[in-house]
């Protein structure tokens, strides 16, 4: 079976949608213009798509669709958070897939990715023919506070001391809130400061090797504005969820769906046990977890693992 990066193709087309009052979504498709129609859910929230989610997928048999979700990427306009929650995203995944007249469709995601693809499939089940998800993201209080409040930083010492050093010792009994008030701040200035210094700390903790040029990507001006100011207002706000346990609660609406489920052995962000707890609820889901590996999609094996779930979900509808 297959288990490299497929040829990127170029987008056959693209256009915007527009989904509220305030907010236009940019979309594209790549691939076959009648095949198994994929959507690709970024992660983030707040992150964008990229040009390597098309490389995952056989272009001669899926039917490979991108968007920006609100506020990012090419999305209008840009770092907006007004009317931005988790479920007038889901609403997005519908009006588009109505919009291309598609009935049933595939899911892919990463990360947030995967919180928002199975709220998408709760919600929708009907429309859902599988799930591919990769460094499962429940958005549980404990998964966020793991990361986000100190539990990462048995791990990552010398970054966590980075991450926190910006916020008064007063205020570090909630670094979301401190980090969200901040990157929200009048001054431009401060809030560019702190957002790049809320993007480092997980650029920094995605791979099993930290990489200098994800780091890098991640703290360029305008995607770390955009990235900090919609993470923390989604984890600020508990991701818009109506219980702190929703996705697992709910997953007895889905678990018949088809899933493949990737995750990193070493996953720092979204620890393992994550995928481990949705595995156990999902009859018809498929656990690989890749054991040198972190979170990062540019991880070799995670993508080698990505790869294979598609091909094996191809397969399974011939």
């Amino acid at each position: 079976m297959k288990l490299s990066l497929f040829p990127e193709v170029e987008s056959y087309n693209s256009g915007y949608l527009k989904v509220s009052d305030i907010h236009t979504i940019y979309y594209e498709e790549a691939g076959n213009p009648s095949g198994k129609p994929v959507f690709v859910i970024h992660g983030g929230p707040g992150a964008g798509i990229s040009k390597i989610y098309k490389t995952f997928f056989d272009p001669d048999y899926y039917r490979i669709i991108l968007f920006d979700q609100r506020g990012s990427g090419k999305s209008k306009p840009s770092a907006e958070t007004r009317e931005n929650t988790t479920w007038d995203l889901v609403e997005d995944i519908d009006r588009l897939r109505k919009m291309l007249k598609l009935r049933k469709i595939v899911l892919f995601g990463g990360s947030w990715g995967t919180t928002l693809a199975l709220s998408y499939a709760i919600q929708y089940p009907q429309n859902v023919d599988a799930l591919i998800l990769r460094g499962v993201y429940l958005c549980r209080k404990i998964e966020i506070e793991w990361y986000y409040q100190g539990g990462a930083s048995f791990f990552y010492p010398d970054r966590w001391i980075e991450f926190i050093k910006l916020i008064p010792e007063n205020e570090r009994n909630d670094i979301i809130k401190a980090y969200h008030k901040r990157i929200n701040s009048v001054s431009e200035t401060e809030a560019l400061i702190f957002a790049k210094n809320w993007s480092k700390w997980e650029a920094s903790t995605i791979n099993l090797i930290p990489s200098d040029e994800i780091i890098k990507d991640f703290t360029e001006d305008e995607f770390a504005l955009t990235f900090a100011k919609i993470e923390t207002h989604y984890f600020v706000n508990n991701v818009f969820f109506k219980s702190d346990n929703y996705i697992l609660e709910n997953a007895s609406t889905i678990e018949r769906i088809k899933c493949k489920i990737i995750h990193g052995r070493y996953d720092i962000p979204c620890p393992v046990k994550n995928a481990w707890e949705l595995h156990a609820k999902l009859r018809n889901s498929d656990l690989n977890i890749v054991d040198n590996a972190g979170h990062s999609i540019f991880e070799k094996g995670i993508q080698e693992g990505v790869i294979k779930a598609t091909e094996e979900i191809k397969n399974s509808f011939d």
